[in-house]
């Protein structure tokens, strides 16, 4: 590469560490003005004047106060999507999901902690579920994510979608499961990433036997 080279490529680096800081500023402040003073009375301005740039530049870089509640929730979502198309294709539907879910989990923590802290993720997480307008998004959000997800299982599995329920039936499942995780999560007073994911670990271990089982049998 010639020294022309290097000088043309080293502002457009600096342009994207620019944008990146710029973001993850916004996104911080409105995390931490929808969680201590509610989502439905923090207004744009007051996002865009604590960080001191314009509205312009916040929907430049989010669609709107509901994308910047769920952009860490988006961004965990697609890391589980990503590990779930590199799950090898002899493990089993539920198996893939369930190993998918916790290798994502595994490196999570340090992609949370890039943009905010674990502990203003939690507090997001209760936000939604306690603010009406947030949790219908979440339910039609968790809703297309299904959808995703068994249109995955199906391809994996070389099933029609439309003409075989097993794919929906078993992400309806999974997901079932992992929604319930995540409540008693934020419903807890333990806020690490370890804690979320040994929950849903555990919890995902007894969805096989929670639906076989004889629950009148003792043991």
């Amino acid at each position: 590469m010639t020294d022309g080279q290097r000088a043309a490529e080293y502002p457009t680096g600096l342009r994207e560490r620019k944008k990146r800081r710029t973001r993850d500023a916004l996104l911080h402040a409105a995390l931490d003005l929808f969680t201590t003073q509610g989502y439905e009375e923090t207004t744009v301005d007051e996002i865009v004047d604590a960080v001191e740039v314009s509205q312009r530049t916040f929907f430049r870089y989010f669609a709107g106060k509901e994308s910047a509640a769920f952009a860490v929730q988006e961004m965990v979502e697609s890391r589980f999507i990503a590990e779930l198309r590199q799950r090898p294709a002899s493990e089993a539907p539920f198996e893939a999901m369930r190993r998918a879910v916790l290798c994502a989990w595994d490196s999570i923590g340090e992609a949370i902690e890039a943009l905010v802290p674990v502990e203003l993720h939690m507090r997001v997480y209760q936000m939604i579920e306690s603010t009406p307008s947030l949790l219908a998004a979440h339910l039609r959000r968790t809703s297309e994510l299904e959808n995703q997800i068994a249109l995955l299982i199906a391809e994996r599995e070389g099933l029609d979608l439309e003409r075989d329920p097993r794919p929906r039936v078993a992400v309806a499942a999974f997901c079932g499961v992992m929604r319930v995780a995540g409540q008693l999560w934020g419903q807890g007073r333990e806020t690490s990433v370890d804690s979320l994911r040994a929950l849903t670990e555990a919890y995902l271990d007894r969805l096989g036997p929670a639906l076989a089982e004889d629950w009148r049998t003792p043991g």
